[in-house]
């Protein structure tokens, strides 16, 4: 153990009460004991082994336009640390890749998960800096560092509050490919000094190349489960929180069709209580309504391919926005509230070339009355979003390049 090790174990104490409420799997894996989540090809590999670190759900996503890259040159692991981000990067990348579990940042945990991996080079996705990780690596020459890096300004306030704990291990990445400028100044200001602005690869892992494509048969297969008529209006709230689904359903004419993907399971009961009545896709019973919750994982992209305007959400109260490139590259008109700071640089591409719209509480009803009954104007938003994604694509390629470069 070490003295960081000896900060950790009070912290995880006094935090119990909040991390306890909600369950988790794969502890021993958390432990650094990741060997029987290995396939039986592990071990069989005579190329370099990259690692990819992505937290959740949306890191994971990312990498759709960067793994395919790799395998071409490397072995990639990909870890992730949430059980929902675990899912979705077994669901992408089982075939390709190893996926295994992230270790908390305990050293002897950090030391087991490394005597594993024994990556070549490391990417940490968006940002992830644990300083034992980090340590880890330098000390057994493992290039480390970020790729697709962020920091929001609601982060860097508070990594500011450490900087003098943080500064060291900031300083010992390799290198840091950050999204834009703003993100390269504030990672400079934690310490990082090889720094470069590469673009998000979040806008390589959307396909726009050809005509709007059709709803996929799964697409069709949800709408006839959940009991939709295509032939009338659908709206797609995604990623909704708490007290959206109330506010979207009420702004929302009761003749149009509405759906809402609440973002987090523990959120779903909430969500059904809001909109009374509605249906709900984990019950498996098709109904004629116009009120719709869709209560599992992994089904939203389906419902945006039906959509005639999405709404997202997570930004109309005190969160700060959800990730809006999906509905962007299929060519759907988007409205997103002013609470969006987590997508500053996706959302301000897209207002630069009015692809989006941003609109306040008071003024979504309006609006979405307004967009429904202007189908020029959805076709003008959606083609114009499709358009900016295809300008920004690219990051992807430079990533890889990096990766390979520290690889060798």
């Amino acid at each position: 153990m070490n003295a960081l090790d000896f900060l950790y174990l009070p912290l995880a104490v006094l935090s119990a009460p909040f991390w306890a409420r909600k369950k988790r799997g794969g502890w021993s894996e958390r432990f650094g004991k990741v060997e029987p989540m290995l396939s039986e090809r592990w071990g069989s590999h005579q190329q370099p082994v990259v690692l990819l670190h992505a937290v959740s759900v949306g890191e994971v996503n990312a990498l759709r336009a960067l793994v395919p890259i790799l395998t071409d040159h490397t072995t990639v692991v990909i870890s992730t640390t949430t059980d929902t981000g675990l899912k979705r990067a077994q669901s992408l990348f089982s075939d390709s890749c190893e996926v295994v579990r992230y270790p908390l940042d305990c050293s002897w945990m950090v030391k087991r998960f490394l005597n594993t991996i024994n990556p070549d080079v490391v990417g940490l996705v968006e940002l992830e800096v644990w300083p034992n990780f980090v340590k880890a690596c330098t000390a057994r020459s493992i290039p480390i560092g970020i790729i697709n890096g962020r920091l929001s300004a609601r982060s860097f306030k508070g990594y500011q509050k450490i900087r003098f704990l943080l500064r060291s291990t900031f300083a010992r990445l390799d290198f840091a490919c950050m999204q834009d400028q703003e993100y390269a100044h504030r990672v400079r200001a934690m310490g990082a000094e090889s720094v470069e602005v590469t673009g998000s690869m979040k806008w390589d892992a959307l396909d726009v190349a050809g005509p709007i494509p059709q709803p996929t048969q799964s697409a069709i297969q949800l709408a006839e489960q959940l009991g939709l008529d295509r032939s009338q209006p659908i709206v797609v709230a995604g990623s909704t929180a708490e007290d959206e689904e109330q506010l979207i359903a009420s702004a929302c004419p009761q003749t149009v069709q509405l759906i809402c993907a609440p973002r987090k399971p523990e959120h779903f009961e909430d969500a059904a209580a809001a909109m009374p009545g509605c249906t709900r896709r984990s019950t498996g019973v098709p109904r004629a309504n116009t009120r719709f919750l869709l209560d599992t994982i992994g089904e939203l992209s389906g419902l945006y391919q039906l959509a005639d305007l999405v709404i997202i959400g997570r930004s109309f109260g005190t969160l700060h926005g959800s990730d809006p490139l999906e509905p962007a590259a299929l060519g759907k008109p988007i409205l997103i509230g002013p609470q969006h700071s987590d997508f500053t640089t996706q959302i301000n591409a897209l207002l630069e070339v009015d692809a989006i719209e941003v609109i306040t509480r008071d003024g979504l009803e309006d609006r979405i009355h307004a967009l429904l009954n202007d189908p020029q104007r959805r076709l003008e938003l959606g083609d114009h979003a499709r358009s900016c994604v295809a300008q920004h694509q690219g990051a992807s390629k430079v990533h890889a390049e990096t990766l390979l470069r520290f690889a060798d």
